[in-house]
């Protein structure tokens, strides 16, 4: 009597779930080890496939790096954002949207967007996918402010611009991801909700509250409570 197992049979998925499975696995080492390491190779590796599988898919690995930051940017979006708003108005979201941007989480989607816009210089593909995604983060922060707007809770002189101008400094504070920033004073740690506050026509202090309510509550995430922040201060968040 033989004692071997039996063989395992493989599942065949159909395309457009094995299609996800890939985009799925090549964000996540985006996220965590950069594009650079996105390789028909190791996603086929890590997917037990062969790699003519992966290329069957996306024949050009460049497609396949720029699909992977697209998928990670647009979930970490709509995360942050969504689009569908939830119950509330437009200054808690906002609120919320701040207060969801911390955390070693949000680190990493910061060095991806580093990451991303560094190798934007040399890849055409991603530098598309980059501007897609860049558009979609204004896009979706401006029309937050809009609703804002139209509940009489903002007051922008222009609610494009302001979007742009919050997400300029929630750039800059993001370059610094990989730094250590134990040591920043809470007024540069705060600076794009004090940004926002002001181009919101906002009082001082306002939003910045309802920010570290959230963080300290756990609201912001619909989990447990992060750990409270120092005179209110808010880690930056990653941007696009």
């Amino acid at each position: 009597m033989s004692s071997s197992a039996p063989a395992k049979q493989r599942v065949r998925k159909s395309p457009k779930a094995r299609r996800a499975e890939i985009v799925g696995r090549a964000a996540t080492l985006a996220l965590t080890e950069g594009l650079e390491c996105i390789t028909m190779r190791r996603v086929a590796e890590d997917l037990a496939v062969r790699p003519g599988l992966i290329s069957h898919y996306f024949p050009v690995a460049e497609e396949l790096v720029a699909e992977a930051f697209g998928t990670a940017a647009s979930e970490e979006l709509e995360e942050l954002i969504p689009a569908e708003r939830p119950a509330g108005s437009a200054l808690d979201q906002l609120a919320r949207f701040f207060a969801r941007a911390t955390g070693a989480r949000y680190d990493d989607m910061s060095r991806l967007w580093l990451n991303a816009r560094h190798l934007s210089r040399f890849r055409p593909v991603l530098a598309e996918r980059v501007a897609v995604q860049e558009a979609a983060w204004r896009d979706r922060i401006t029309r937050l402010l809009r609703e804002g707007t139209a509940e009489g809770a903002f007051r922008p002189a222009d609610p494009a611009v302001a979007a742009i101008q919050i997400l300029v400094v929630l750039d800059g504070l993001g370059v610094h991801a990989n730094t250590d920033r134990s040591n920043r004073p809470p007024a540069v740690t705060n600076m794009a909700v004090v940004t926002a506050e002001r181009e919101l026509g906002l009082p001082e202090g306002s939003l910045l509250a309802l920010v570290h309510d959230a963080v300290a509550s756990g609201t912001a995430n619909g989990a447990a409570a992060s750990e409270p922040l120092a005179n209110g201060a808010v880690p930056p968040a990653p941007t696009a």
